[in-house]
């Protein structure tokens, strides 16, 4: 695994949220500490992403992340780590 904290494996990482999830600041907080860039959609705000998480996963619960082709529901660094080709 590469320790400089570098997305290696280029994949857009974009998540759904909302402002009173306190697992969604969590892995935003985890991604800026590592410097990888990401898309933040409020899904409590935004009706039409909200609409998009529900068709991605089937249900409402947040935080969604999606890097590359990869869902995951929930917050696990361990995970984002290992589908970000980063180190914990």
């Amino acid at each position: 695994m590469d320790t400089n904290n570098t997305n290696t494996t280029g994949a857009k990482v974009d998540i759904y949220s909302t402002n009173s999830c306190h697992f969604c600041h969590m892995a935003k907080e985890w991604l800026t500490e590592k410097n990888i860039p990401y898309n933040d959609f409020n899904v409590g705000m935004d009706q039409a992403k909200r609409k998009e998480m529900v068709e991605i996963t089937g249900q409402l619960g947040v935080p969604v992340i999606k890097i590359g082709n990869d869902v995951m529901i929930g917050f696990n660094p361990e995970k984002m780590a290992t589908l970000l080709g980063i180190a914990v």
